[in-house]
């Protein structure tokens, strides 16, 4: 037994040695992508006239927070109180109906720097009807969860010579439907397309190619071999003016003093809604919606700005404001610069663009903290620099 139990164990050895002996080092791996995969959102459909006239008397109903929430960014400033400065003043602001709610905190916080500060939320709850108002001279300032539509701009211009003051105020959510969720691009699941530059969106959606890219055709314009090399692309998007439209226009297809054109090869949906059923329904298809739309299997492609790494639309790339189709919320208000602010409203507008104002961002929970970047570039916009 003994002389049985030493033959295998020197088998076994034996066999070790030689599967040791055979086995190869492993060749070093390039870079490359790990699909992303997130479950599908639950099919979300436009607010009934009942939830839009309660969300312009109290505002929409808030989402459920989600379970991750982002830490504030160590950079951000802390609020400091500029020297000398007494506040009594009394302002009207328009505001968006998903935001009365984090407007309301961010103006209760500051009052307890400067109790004589008052700003009143003017009813209804509504961003455009807010910006027409601001013409009007009935309201000091907006807050909107969205880019302002060109016709508001344009109306603003007209009347006093010079653009509508808007500043980045906070960022926007991930997936939370109607509170201004990023934005993805989208392929049929059997597309293998890796990740797609901003000058190829420009290249395949617009007609002005402020970008530099050649006209978009086939995949194989947009690098794609094999057999989808000839494949036609199915451009799918929502048609203008849209609020999700105008973001991707204004970040994809225009350039500094420049806005770009959508060209006559977009299949349009009036809405968001279905868009992400299209795409998982057409293999050639390349479209655009929203985070909480997507509600069917589609494969969301990693996006590349300038050179830089392609970035999928995960909670960590939106949250710290990496991934490029990030949204934000803007305050607007009356003046040709910065330096141009009413002196009560740039101290509030240094308050929101703090530490402190990002904790109340932070607090509520629905809406993702800038980042100190961000808060960089609104402060100087607000110190007229």
């Amino acid at each position: 037994m003994r002389s049985i139990r030493a033959s295998l164990v020197a088998v076994g050895l034996m066999i070790i040695g030689v599967a040791v002996a055979q086995e190869e080092p492993i060749p070093p791996k390039k870079p490359g992508n790990v699909t992303w995969i997130e479950p599908t959102a639950p099919p979300v459909s436009p607010q009934t006239d009942a939830e839009k006239k309660a969300g312009m008397e109290i505002g929409r109903t808030l989402p459920s927070p989600e379970l991750l929430q982002p830490e504030l960014d160590p950079k951000l400033p802390h609020y400091v109180p500029t020297k000398g400065l007494k506040i009594n003043a009394h302002f009207r602001a328009g505001v968006s109906d998903v935001l009365p709610g984090l407007a309301a905190a961010w103006i209760s916080a500051f009052r307890k720097y400067h109790p004589g500060f008052r700003l009143d939320l003017v009813k209804p709850y509504a961003g455009s009807l807010g910006a027409l108002e601001l013409i009007k001279g009935n309201l000091d300032l907006v807050f909107v969860s969205r880019e302002l539509k060109p016709t508001d701009i344009s109306g603003f211009k007209d009347k006093f010579g010079y653009p509508p003051f808007s500043v980045p105020i906070s960022g926007g959510t991930w997936r939370h439907f109607g509170f201004l969720d990023a934005i993805a691009f989208m392929v049929n699941p059997s597309n293998p397309v890796r990740s797609l530059s901003f000058q190829q969106l420009d290249a395949a959606f617009s007609s002005t190619r402020l970008r530099g890219g050649k006209p978009v055709k086939t995949w194989g314009d947009l690098g794609v071999g094999g057999d989808w090399a000839d494949k036609p692309v199915h451009l799918y998007g929502i048609e203008p003016w849209n609020g999700f439209e105008e973001f991707v226009r204004q970040r994809v297809l225009s350039t500094a003093g420049a806005r770009g054109e959508w060209n006559g090869q977009v299949h349009y949906d009036e809405t968001f809604f279905n868009l992400a059923r299209r795409v998982a329904a057409d293999p050639y298809a390349l479209g655009y919606t929203g985070m909480s739309a997507i509600d069917s299997e589609v494969k969301i492609v990693p996006l590349a700005v300038d050179g830089e790494p392609a970035l999928s639309p995960s909670y960590e790339n939106v949250a710290s404001a990496a991934y490029p189709l990030s949204r934000v919320v803007y305050l607007n208000t009356n003046a040709k610069s910065g330096a141009a602010l009413n002196p009560a409203l740039r101290e509030f507008l240094r308050f929101i663009l703090s530490r402190e104002g990002q904790e109340v961002v932070r607090r509520q929970g629905i809406y993702l903290p800038l980042r100190a970047g961000q808060v960089g570039r609104s402060r100087s916009y607000v110190d007229g620099q």
